[in-house]
């Protein structure tokens, strides 16, 4: 499969997620359950696709302006995923939280899928794309077994430069 169909994938179901969420009544108990399944969902997402589609687009591509634009969506989205999970933690006022979180996703999902897809498109041959894809999944599991540390140690080495990154995976990051 290759990287935009997984994408997509992983885009629809995250969508699908905080739309059932926002659904649920106030002192629905399974919405507990959701907010862990959108963060299961998100963050390992995040991690691979800023490493393996985002940096090959900054590896090939002088203007690093959207991809870096992308990256800043991730932050902005995963800081209203720990708010949300927060809030629901505490019995806080969750459900605007979760609304403006499925607003940013939308937002990025729509510059994504339409700006970077089709950047990305001219940049890489279908062979490198089923590459992507695999390579994506692959790092999405691994990414689903690491703890909160790790996956934010890696947010922040896969904005580095290019050629940095991988000496900076070498060093010895938390767990």
């Amino acid at each position: 499969m290759d990287i935009y169909t997984c994408l997509q994938n992983d885009h629809n179901e995250i969508k699908d997620l905080l739309d059932e969420l926002i659904k649920l009544d106030d002192r629905d108990s399974y919405r507990s359950v959701l907010v862990e399944q959108i963060k299961s969902g998100l963050i390992p997402h995040s991690r691979a696709e800023e490493s393996v589609f985002y940096n090959a687009i900054r590896a090939v591509n002088s203007d690093k302006s959207d991809v870096m634009h992308s990256y800043k969506e991730h932050m902005e989205a995963e800081t209203l995923l720990r708010t949300l999970q927060l809030k629901d933690s505490t019995d806080m006022d969750w459900k605007d939280t979760a609304i403006k979180l499925r607003e940013a996703l939308t937002h990025h999902i729509q510059e994504e899928e339409g700006k970077i897809f089709s950047e990305a498109r001219g940049i890489f041959s279908e062979d490198e794309a089923n590459m992507m894809g695999e390579a994506f999944e692959s790092l999405k599991a691994k990414v689903s077994q690491e703890g909160f540390l790790k996956t934010s140690f890696d947010m922040v080495v896969n904005l580095m430069p290019p050629r940095f990154i991988e000496k900076m995976r070498n060093l010895q990051s938390p767990s």
